[in-house]
């Protein structure tokens, strides 16, 4: 090795010198701590003791008297031999003082006799190999003792350290933990050579503070009992330092220290307990590989969650069988590289493998994420002869236009795909090439494996960048000719061609990243086939841990979606899980793209499956999955190691991300964790958080279900139905989001509620008040008061068996019978609001059981769970009568939320959005996020009644299903949106301007000003709002096939209303009215009531400091503008402009009153609108109230008895719509009505000033 004071010669790898880096990306703390090996300072300790000191027994001499004694009487131990095996037994294997003051005398002296025995046994053996098997585990206790070969893995025998892992350190809580200590004899074996005994002592842990602060570091409160009297002062003092350091981190702190004087290493290694399964074990595989071996090793538990392991490292003795093992020096710098490999999947399925030194750890991780990757996404079908001739004739004889005819297909598809490549057939196959692995694995290395070299890197390279140096890489024609001429035959060729796609599809990956938690890779989406994912995708990461594997998917480079976590009962539902996880995460993302329609960002989705064995494990499991993606948009840094990762995708990524199931309680760590990582972008990331970090959350405000509700109401309001007597049935019950606030804004007759504890049934009308309740508390019916059912009600839980029903029907199962209950036709049903499910509840072999003699059962569905039913089963449904209203368009409340909660947090610097985002720590929340939540409710009602209207319309005049129309109309805005994003349009900055003007929320204008909006938001997200906001409103008048001229026709009105705002601006500004054109200069001030905006006005910003004289408008369109209240004109649009043959009506110069009497509604451009209520009151304007916490629905008193009367916005709780003329213009779909809607609600009254608040996520059944 060169001294330290030598320049090494400079290092690099070939490949890395070809690659796009991306822009912009600077360092950012990391999750993992890693000390540098001979770097700077040295870590050197100058005690040579272990570190630990165990009391002294005072009571050995007897006790070892005792032994003898017993072990005299017993009389299998010659008497020559009793004292020599006892004394070897107490004083030459290094046992220490514990064990005897623990054990006791009967226990020593079977541990004695038993190692005799094992002496005795090997010279009867040929091969005369002495083998100790001795373990003895009481309830607070165990020991293991076992004849072990140094630097050599056992693969066989009774694997103690599995066992120690699997039974003691994996369960391992703060309540229940144990600590390990274990160590080597000094000397051999008599007889043998080569091996030596291996000791292992477990220990049930005693706290003296078992329940500190999570984050509390003191040894003192966090020590256990015994790790406290043994531990030396400098061991405690580097525990010390390491539990400070892993308390701040995700993932684990790695620290090495070289002993003074010896060429021994201390390595020491802590993580949170539970987040590295098998670690110990695995541990010694890896340095066993390297030919290292250990003399002793500690496990330490702490009551605040923190394990530490230390291990003693020691270089094997030379000998010819050893000599291909690098020096100690390069090996612990390897192993410090790859403990964070290690950490990401202690146990991978090529383990034996690597334990038997024939495939390195790197190799054998590298063939776990392909074998994951080869499950998800082999396809045989053409490849195939025998069963893919058979699929080829099937799909040309079937008409794949016909959804049921696809539907059947995919099915087929996906069987045939599952019954050959199982995932233990494919695991099978690859087993069998582990020097084809090999290399693949180092054509994958020499693209992404990167090492450079700064001033203060003087450490020697990793043996993985010398191998590079060494062995051959193959080119991928010359894998492709291994590969073919190695397969023993078809399957294992597709299967090891695999690798080669996996490979070709990486564009940037953390595997050698020393500071990560799980392994992610960006993957390029191009190798999907297009037969089975139409749709492309442009973003897809592929994540992979010990604890769960996962994707995230999006559709566009701005995109925003769920993160949701799927659990599994048993292994059956895991496979079946775990067959369609993809496929499942790919829809979930379609349909987010579809319902994104009124919103900048496209769709995405991210899900995570939980392994089979780590259920439990769901905060360890996103905690991961989000910092190793965020390994891939932010680069690794840690202090004296540089290791970019190699980006070929060569683009800074931005993602956005919300909750979805069993993550909304993850949401605020997520945003703290991208704050503490350094991501300019973390108010943006994660939608959904809490209100103290700025977050709109949308079971608090009851956002998605807002949406869903308008479109229920719509069908009331068009067929003149009173809701009090409509017939429900509703899946996801009173303790979900959906479920919870449905039931809050309803006064449905509600006859049958499945959630995820049972069915409850009643045909007279569960009662409300007690539907109310639950709602509130927010739990499941199985908290119902049954006595309040009527003698024909009933209620079943899943843990129900042998139930009769009222009617005498017998119900064996309970969890069978709430599975099934929504295909039941027992009972009527006129509406049915899906608030909850799994996905496909409802699909084509199912959908006939709500069809009777050609008609359906039901006849109003609103599908509000996200998939509830396959596209075929809707179909079918709608041929047979049905009125049904699709997910991604009843559903799509809460991406408007999120969208609008992301560009508040892109548009507010960090300091402005804590002082207006966030709600302060005694509970006040900013006056300006009360408005702006009541405007996010107000854009979000708007926007489901305009996609309403518009299929109503197209179903009235085409006559098609209304679930092919929302499709139609959201691909329709789509691609229109993607379109304008890349025309000349966005360079005009006059529309640019006017565009966004009537797109941004008024608030945020009002507030900063549209020039730092311009400044602070990406332009890719600003391009975004352009495109979408034109392509919504254009597609919502002219509907999903406008004529060749409509879009001129839209876009010249446009043109013509800019002109006159030019002209309106230029007379205003003559005569000092409130609009201005023009202004140079900066206004950094704030006047009173936040009149007036933070702004640096570059090219004329608009400026409103009168508003109060002003009226806002907004047209279906999207083109209202504010203008003064004396001249003919409201906005920018003269009245012969806004209204169809100058119907309207001017009242005192501040308002237009819409004619009511059947005339088409100018907002709606030619949309029936009904008789609208006569005007009530003007509302207050609530720029004038206090700041406030938004009110609860368990504030308000309930309503006597409900109201029998459908209004234009009718029951819709105590949601009040805001002052017009803060949420009916320039934002996602305005609404404009002088008219006071009456608001009512069977759960309550509200201020009208305040929005509606309700509670948590819901969790899907």
């Amino acid at each position: 090795m060169a001294p330290a004071s030598e320049s090494p010669p400079p290092l690099h790898n070939k490949a890395f010198d070809q690659v796009i880096r991306t822009p912009g990306r600077q360092p950012s703390p990391q999750p993992v701590h890693l000390s540098v090996p001979n770097g700077f300072p040295h870590r050197v300790l100058h005690d040579q003791s272990p570190g630990y000191v165990a009391p002294k027994f005072e009571g050995k001499e007897k006790q070892m008297e005792q032994v003898m004694d017993q072990i005299e009487q017993i009389g299998f131990v010659p008497p020559e031999f009793i004292e020599t095996e006892t004394s070897w037994f107490y004083n030459d294997l290094g046992i220490d003082d514990m064990y005897f003051q623990t054990e006791t005398v009967d226990a020593i002296v079977n541990h004695i006799l038993s190692l005799y025995a094992a002496k005795v046994a090997a010279y009867a053996r040929d091969d005369k190999r002495l083998e100790i098997r001795l373990d003895k585990e009481a309830a607070d206790h165990a020991v293991c003792i076992d004849t072990s070969k140094p630097g050599v893995s056992i693969m066989d025998g009774p694997r103690y350290e599995q066992r120690i892992d699997e039974k003691y350190l994996n369960p391992s809580t703060p309540s229940n933990s144990y600590r390990v200590e274990t160590f080597r004899s000094a000397g051999k074996l008599p007889g043998d050579n080569e091996q030596q005994l291996r000791c292992y002592f477990v220990y049930k842990c005693k706290f003296a503070h078992d329940r500190p602060r999570p984050d509390e570091t003191d040894l003192n409160i966090i020590g256990e009992e015994t790790f406290l009297q043994k531990a030396t002062g400098n061991t405690k003092e580097i525990y010390q330092e390491i539990i400070h350091n892993a308390v701040g981190r995700t993932g684990p702190v790695i620290e090495m220290f070289e002993i003074e004087g010896s060429r021994e290493k201390r390595l020491v290694v802590a993580y949170r307990q539970g987040s590295a399964m098998g670690m110990f074990s695995a541990l010694s595989d890896l340095y066993h590989y390297y030919g290292l071996t250990s003399s002793r090793k500690y496990v330490e538990q702490f009551s605040n969650g923190i394990t530490v392991m230390s291990l003693y490292l020691r270089p094997l003795p030379q000998s010819p069988g050893i000599a291909r093992h690098p020096p100690i020096e390069a090996s612990i710098h390897q192993i410090m590289k790859e403990v964070s490999l290690l950490y990401c999947i202690p146990q991978n399925k090529f383990r034996t493998h690597f334990a038997s030194g024939r495939l390195s750890l790197q190799e054998t991780i590298y063939a776990h994420c392909v074998w994951v990757f080869v499950g998800h996404f082999l396809n045989r079908l053409e490849s195939d002869l025998e069963k893919g001739s058979e699929y080829t004739s099937l799909s040309s004889m079937l008409d794949l236009n016909n959804s049921v005819h696809a539907e059947i297909l995919a099915k087929i598809k996906r069987r045939l795909r599952t019954e050959t490549f199982t995932s233990e057939y494919i695991l099978e196959i690859i087993h069998q090439y582990p020097d084809l692995i090999r290399s693949l694995y180092l054509a994958f290395a020499n693209t992404h494996y990167v090492q450079t070299r700064g001033e203060k890197d003087d450490f020697i390279p990793t043996l993985s960048y010398l191998r590079l140096q060494v062995d051959k890489i193959m080119s991928d024609d010359e894998l492709k000719d291994a590969i073919s001429r190695t397969a023993a035959n078809e399957h294992h060729e597709i299967v090891m061609t695999a690798f080669r796609i996996f490979n070709a599809a990486v564009l940037k990956t953390n595997f050698y990243t020393p500071t990560k938690v799980a392994l992610s890779f960006r993957l390029d989406p191009s190798f999907l086939p297009a037969a089975e994912y139409p749709q492309p995708l442009y973003g897809m990461f592929l994540i992979i841990s010990s604890e769960f594997r996962g994707f995230h998917l999006r559709f566009r480079d701005i995109a925003r979606g769920g993160i949701r976590i799927v659990k599994s009962r048993n292994r059956e539902t895991y496979s079946i899980n775990a067959r369609s996880l993809f496929d499942e995460n790919y829809n979930l993302a379609n349909t987010q793209q579809r319902k994104n329609k009124d919103i900048p960002e496209g769709g995405s989705k991210g899900v995570i499956l939980l392994d089979v064995n780590h259920q439990d494990k769901t905060r360890v499991a996103f905690e991961k999955y989000i910092d190793s993606i965020m390994d891939l948009l932010l680069p690794p840094s840690s202090p004296g190691i540089k290791d970019p990762i190699v980006d070929l995708h060569g683009q800074q990524e931005i993602l956005f991300m919300g909750p979805d199931e069993n993550t909304a309680d993850l949401v605020d760590w997520a945003t703290e964790h991208a704050r503490s990582r350094g991501a300019p972008w973390w108010k943006s990331f994660f939608t959904g958080k809490s209100p103290r970090l700025g977050g709109i959350p949308h079971d608090a405000y009851g956002m998605t279900t807002l949406s869903v509700r308008e479109y229920v109401l719509g069908i009331y309001r068009k067929l003149n139905l009173n809701p009090a007597n409509v017939r429900k049935l509703q899946t996801g019950g009173p303790d979900g989001d959906l479920g919870s606030n449905e039931i809050l804004l309803s006064n449905e007759k509600y006859i049958a509620i499945v959630d995820g504890s049972g069915v409850i049934v009643d045909p007279r009308g569960l009662d409300h008040d007690e539907l109310i309740r639950l709602a509130k508390k927010r739990v499941m019916i199985s908290h119902f008061d049954v006595a309040k059912l009527s003698p024909d009600g009933y209620r079943v839980l899943v843990e129900d068996a042998n139930v009769k029903l009222p009617t005498g029907e017998i119900i064996n199962n309970g969890m069978t019978f709430r599975n099934t209950f929504h295909l039941r036709g027992n009972h009527k049903y006129d509406v049915f609001v899906p608030c909850g499910g799994r996905p496909e509840s409802i699909d084509l072999s199912t959908v006939g059981k709500l069809i009777v003699d050609g008609k359906t059962s039901i006849p109003y569905i609103v599908e509000g769970a996200n998939l509830f039913m396959t596209q075929d089963a809707k179909l079918r449904l709608e041929k047979a009568g049905a009125i049904l209203f699709k997910d991604a368009s009843a559903n799509k409340g809460g991406v408007t939320s999120s969208s609008l909660e992301v560009l508040a947090s892109l548009s507010f610097d960090d300091r402005g959005f804590e002082e207006h985002m966030c709600i302060r720590e005694d509970g006040t929340a900013p006056e300006f996020y009360t408005k702006y939540v009541k405007e996010v409710q107000g854009k979000i009602k708007d926007n489901a009644r305009l996609e309403f209207e518009a299929i109503w319309r197209e179903h009235q005049q085409t006559g098609l299903p209304r679930s092919v129309l929302s499709d139609r109309l959201s691909v329709a805005i789509t691609k229109l949106d993607e379109e304008l994003q890349n025309t000349d349009l966005w360079n005009k900055e006059d529309l640019r301007r006017s565009v966004l003007e009537d797109a941004l929320p008024r608030l945020l204008l009002d507030k900063i000003g549209l020039d730092l909006i311009l400044e602070r938001v990406p332009d890719n997200y600003l391009r975004a709002i352009f495109g979408s906001f034109l392509a919504s409103r254009f597609v919502y008048e002219f509907g999903s096939n406008p004529s060749q001229f409509a879009f001129f026709d839209f876009m010249s009105k446009r043109m013509s209303r800019l002109h006159s705002k030019r002209i309106t601006g230029e007379s205003h500004e003559v005569t000092g009215h409130s609009l201005f054109n023009g202004i140079k200069g900066h206004s950094a001030s704030e006047l009173p009531n936040g009149t007036n905006k933070e702004s640096t006005s570059k090219t004329g910003n608009m400026s409103n400091t009168n508003k109060d004289e002003m009226t806002n408008h907004t047209l279906a369109n999207g083109v209202g503008q504010a203008s003064d209240p004396p001249v003919t004109q409201v906005g920018h649009f003269t009245l012969e402009e806004m209204l169809p043959n100058g119907t309207a009506e001017h009242t005192n110069g501040d308002s237009i009153q819409p004619n009511t009497n059947g005339i088409k509604d100018s907002h709606l451009n030619g949309i029936e609108k009904p008789m609208a209520q006569e005007a009530g009151p003007k509302e207050p304007d609530i720029s004038s109230a206090k700041p406030s916490l938004p009110v609860k629905f368990d504030d308000l008193p309930p309503v006597q008895s409900p109201p029998h009367e459908i209004t234009h916005s009718a029951l819709m709780g105590s949601l009040p719509i805001g002052n017009d003329n803060l949420h009916d213009d320039h934002g996602l779909g305005g609404h404009t009505t002088t008219t006071t809607e009456k608001i009512t609600s069977s759960s309550g009254v509200g201020d009208e000033n305040a929005p509606l608040t309700m509670k948590r996520e819901m969790d899907l059944i």
